[in-house]
């Protein structure tokens, strides 16, 4: 099964295409993602990320939706109280 988590793009580190970067925060956890196919996202932005690519961009309402369904699924680290993205 493959799995996208929300994250909220907290900085951008590149952004010439095809290499655009940026740091995505995960509950608290951030980790360098590839925004290539998200060229137009900012800072603010919540995109969902697949594998270190952020795929698509979601709004706040959706990525809320989403990891609370994670937490109840139990996928969520209960000792962090973070999703597990790994």
């Amino acid at each position: 099964m493959c799995l996208a988590v929300p994250g909220l793009i907290v900085e951008i580190t590149e952004q010439s295409p095809p290499f655009a970067t940026g740091v995505v925060e995960f509950s608290g956890v951030r980790r360098g993602v590839s925004l290539a196919c998200v060229p137009d996202a900012q800072p603010g932005d919540y995109v969902l990320v697949h594998a270190g690519v952020a795929i698509t961009r979601i709004d706040e309402a959706e990525a809320e939706r989403t990891l609370r369904t994670l937490e109840e699924l139990g996928l969520e680290d209960e000792e962090a109280g973070r999703a597990v993205v790994e």
